[in-house]
């Protein structure tokens, strides 16, 4: 048994889907709040409390990191919006360089997408990606236990597109998101879309995840989180 192995077996790590592209991912000595977001796209961001934000780009459903307070641990979060290695509280994260849009950037800007090691897991948030993956980035995520992936079209990804490369990547879990729910105005497809890309039958949501690297399917799987807001 490797120390990753032996090391995850001790940490459950527990995720919540606070809507639009934002989740809450509570590990064994930190918490990372992903892209939050502001009250004006029909969600309200429910309270959170994080030691480390990811931003994955300068909008407003994604960059509203003041909403999200400090825990015990860390007054503040420590905020990361930017490509590149950090090392925080026992949290190995990677940005790596993509686009909001298949044309470099040139419709919607750029995007980071974020390669979050925490607790024996390798977890990757694509953010708002608008393209297919190259094989650098490709290799990059490679090896993904649990995929965060924007399913709703216009601004990302749609459904076929994102079904497709999570054939490509095979991650261990795959968890959509930016999808259409509950009062959102983006103009999203709903998540029903993407499974049946998938050729998957409508999910039930759940209410949370929670994993360790021992608990991983042997086979992908698909996991519907309910928003928490």
């Amino acid at each position: 048994m490797s120390r990753r192995q032996i090391f995850a077996k001790l940490s459950l790590m527990e995720i919540r889907f606070l809507g639009l592209s934002c989740f809450q991912i509570k590990g064994k000595k930190a918490t990372v709040v992903t892209d939050p977001y502001h009250s004006s796209f029909g969600l309200k961001l429910p309270k959170a409390s994080a030691d480390i934000v990811t931003i994955s780009h300068d909008h407003d459903d994604h960059n509203f990191f003041e909403a999200v307070s400090g825990t015990a641990r860390r007054n503040k979060p420590f905020v990361i919006s930017k490509p590149g290695e950090y090392e925080v509280a026992g949290v190995s994260i990677f940005g790596l360089p993509s686009f909001h849009d298949a044309s470099k950037g040139r419709e919607r800007g750029k995007n980071i997408i974020y390669v979050i090691e925490q607790d024996g897991l390798k977890l990757v948030h694509l953010g708002d990606l608008g393209h297919f993956l190259d094989d650098e980035l490709l290799e990059e995520i490679n090896g993904v236990d649990i995929l965060f992936v924007p399913v709703g079209g216009v601004y990302t990804l749609n459904a076929k597109q994102a079904a497709e490369q999570v054939n490509k990547i095979h991650p261990k879990i795959t968890i959509p998101m930016h999808f259409k729910m509950g009062k959102v105005t983006l103009d999203v497809a709903p998540v029903d879309d993407f499974l049946k890309e998938l050729g998957e039958e409508k999910k039930q949501a759940v209410d949370k995840l929670i994993i360790s690297y021992d608990k991983l399917p042997e086979e992908g799987e698909t996991v519907v989180l309910n928003a928490k807001a």
